[in-house]
């Protein structure tokens, strides 16, 4: 198929003489509505966008007498009309199109806005299959991208926030609107329904559960413009998808200056790591440091868990990213407001906290209102050169897991509880990870090395760092230890053993997990298999 060219050069200003209003969030519509009436622009509109504006006491003309046919099908169809879309596709300036509007008396809309039908926020908010359905826009998107494409004599305004901009270019150009304004206005329509869509078909797949779908679109809406990117030289802004799971996207920022890009990546790292706990069971606390926790613990008291974290890395701690699954008391707050400290994110805060965290101006104080669900699908992508890695979330939590001993010696009941604490942290620790815990609480952690025994020594170092430190003995001394993949040989396990661990949990599958095994027996270790892995690059 080809499509024909129009050569025509779009004209710099054009004057706004006629607009079509449909909005779904009438919020501002009507005063928009007004100032547009006040400069002679002729309104025409559709069912409830109608109606508000007609009962302010504007003269406002039916899309139905455009079109000459009434909205039907509940409203299903009331805009997909040649009166319309002729008038917002044709290209005034040629000849044919001309000839065309005038024997079919199609008039020229020049200003188009209309906000779409709350798909997301019903998607989102549980809407059951029926209801998501019927809040999927047609003819809404099909008006946005007529408009946008023939932006060289059309406006399209999609987003309330414009309504200022729009009236301000108004006033400014004689009631006409300049091309830029014009070529921006259709961007910004085009990135929307293509949002739109993308939120439509990931709702499909999901609900389809079609895991990997020939097609797969993303879309969010700018939520804030950074500074600067992982360094000052990139550019970054961070987008929100309207997905309500608690966590830094939704959270409420009560204090502090604007979160840097490294700042959101690694309060979603802390965050995510401590959900993993119930807070209904004991109060954790997850302090990261470049995405990577350098101390977690659980404590029947928040104070006592973050004091307890901090005893892990209390080096790599300052200036890091403090996460908690409880209410930020007093106690706590005046523990962590003695070191610097670029965020503290937690499910509400007390009114003392508040107080607190207050006396620091700099600090970040975020608040999302419950802690997030481990097990909840979901899923994550990354770019790489001309494409996009798309996965499910790990969701695997190590309370479901059939966990098998297969040493001799099985784990006491102190030491499978810190096993599965372990595991849980080791789950957010960037691959190879090694984390040794006592008591629950971190007291060593290795992360991000290209070989496991590495990160094994680095764990344990860490450790010794810590302790000569606090003028004691390593606290990996009768600890235990967890690894994110299976130890492929020996050595890590012995490097282990050496830092003073006396059990190990691992997801086992190695080609010499009979050799690691029998390391474990002949040092007494425990050594438990979980089956499941939890690489995190």
């Amino acid at each position: 198929m080809t499509v024909s060219s129009k050569k025509v050069p779009a004209p710099d200003r054009v004057p706004v003489r006629r607009a079509l209003l449909s909005v779904s969030d009438k919020a501002g519509i009507v005063d928009f509505a007004r100032a547009l009436s006040a400069k002679g622009v002729e309104l025409v509109s559709t069912g409830g966008t109608s109606a508000a504006i007609a009962g302010a006491g504007l003269a406002v003309r039916d899309v139905s007498d455009l079109t000459g046919f009434p909205e039907i099908m509940d409203g299903r169809v009331k805009t997909l009309h040649p009166s319309v879309h002729g008038g917002l596709l044709a290209i005034r300036d040629d000849e044919e199109h001309r000839a065309a509007m005038e024997a079919h008396d199609i008039r020229p809309i020049d200003l188009v806005v209309i906000n779409l039908y709350p798909f997301e926020e019903v998607r989102f908010g549980g809407g059951d299959y029926p209801s998501t359905v019927e809040n999927i826009d047609i003819g809404g998107p099909a008006m946005l991208r007529a408009a946008a494409k023939n932006h060289a004599y059309v406006a399209v305004v999609t987003d309330p926030g414009d309504y200022a901009r729009v009236l301000a270019a108004l006033n400014e150009n004689d009631g006409s609107l300049t091309y830029r304004l014009r070529q921006e206005l259709a961007a910004k329509a085009y990135a929307r329904t293509s949002a739109y869509d993308a939120a439509i078909s990931q709702w499909f797949a999901e609900s389809l559960d079609l895991a990997q779908p020939e097609w797969r679109g993303f879309g969010g809406r700018l939520k804030e413009v950074m500074r600067y990117g992982e360094n000052p030289h990139q550019t970054a802004g961070f987008y929100v998808t309207g997905d309500k799971r608690p966590g830094v996207a939704n959270a409420r920022q009560v204090q502090g200056k604007q979160l840097s890009y490294n700042n959101i990546n690694d309060t979603d790292a802390a965050f995510e790591l401590v959900s993993e706990f119930d807070p209904a069971k004991s109060a954790a606390v997850a302090i990261i440091k470049h995405a990577n926790p350098c101390g977690v613990a659980t404590s029947a008291d928040l104070a006592d868990a973050y004091r307890r974290a901090l005893a892990c890395d209390p080096v790599s701690a300052f200036g890091g990213i403090i996460a908690l699954n409880r209410t930020l008391d007093a106690d706590a707050a005046a523990e962590m407001v003695k070191i610097f400290t670029e965020v503290i994110i937690a499910p509400d805060a007390s009114e003392e906290a508040l107080a607190l965290i207050a006396a620091k101006k700099n600090l970040r104080l975020l608040l999302t209102g419950g802690v997030a669900d481990p097990r909840a699908p979901g899923l994550t992508a990354k770019t790489v050169a001309g494409g996009l890695l798309v996965q499910s979330r790990d969701s695997g939590v190590v309370d479901d897991l059939d966990l098998k001993v297969v040493t001799q010696r099985a784990p006491s009941d102190r030491e499978m509880a810190d096993l599965r604490f372990a595991f849980r942290v080791a789950k957010h620790v960037k691959s190879n990870a090694i984390v040794y815990a006592r008591d629950l609480a971190t007291v060593g952690i290795g992360a991000g090395q290209m070989s496991r025994v590495d990160s094994a020594r680095i764990a344990a170092r860490k450790a010794e760092d810590a302790a000569a430190q606090a003028g004691g003995e390593p606290l990996t001394k009768g600890s235990v230890v967890a690894s994110d993949a299976f130890f492929p040989f020996a050595d890590g396990l012995l490097s282990a053993v050496e830092a003073g661990a006396t059990a190990v949990i691992q997801p086992g599958g190695s080609m010499r997990d009979d050799e690691v095994i029998a390391a474990a027996d002949e040092n007494d270790i425990a050594m438990v298999v979980t089956g499941m892995r939890h690489f995190r690059h």
